[in-house]
């Protein structure tokens, strides 16, 4: 995981935390640090940055691969509406934690709202930090994992910063794999 690789084409990539969109061009030397939700986490030269894993062959890494993790992730139909949309947000890395906004404590309230035979899943959360450069494409990941779960027609995601986060808020789960217990 730690590695050296060579992108071997142009990439576009989220710098991290700033959340500016950057290209990382053919022949930049990466490591990995993360590879979680179905996105990677990359150090450069420059500092850390978020590839899509639409990107990945350009690391060598198969997108096939990468395809079939996260339809088995989508693939809890059986279970309640409410219970999907939780499971897909559990699905969403910080991409300087791995550990996921639920666990993280980041996602504090998730609504169903039916309204003329249509299907709204609204959501509330915050981030670690209020100048997090990176909390509208983290909300943008949950908006997209939460959109693929059939009879879900819309999803908003709100960012919102009462009460502030703490670590108290992370899950016991999400203490244990950041090894706080």
């Amino acid at each position: 995981m730690h590695e050296e690789i060579i992108l071997t084409r142009e990439v576009s990539a989220i710098q991290i935390p700033s959340g500016d969109s950057v290209t990382l061009p053919v022949g930049t030397p990466v490591y990995i640090t993360q590879r979680l939700g179905g996105t990677l986490t990359v150090a450069t030269t420059q500092g850390l940055a978020r590839i899509s894993s639409s990107d990945m062959d350009a690391l060598g890494l198969s997108l096939d691969e990468e395809k079939r993790k996260q339809e088995s992730t989508i693939r809890i139909t059986d279970a309640p509406l409410e219970d999907q949309v939780w499971q897909q947000l559990k699905s969403v890395y910080d991409p300087e934690i791995p550990v996921d906004i639920v666990n993280l404590g980041l996602v504090y309230d998730c609504v169903l709202e039916e309204i003329e035979g249509k299907t709204t899943a609204s959501v509330k959360m915050t981030l670690t930090a209020p100048g997090c450069g990176m909390g509208p494409v983290i909300a943008a990941d949950a908006q997209a994992k939460v959109m693929m779960i059939d009879g879900i027609d819309e999803a908003r995601v709100e960012l919102v910063w009462d009460p502030a986060w703490n670590q108290e808020m992370i899950s016991e789960e999400g203490k244990m794999k950041l090894g706080m217990i």
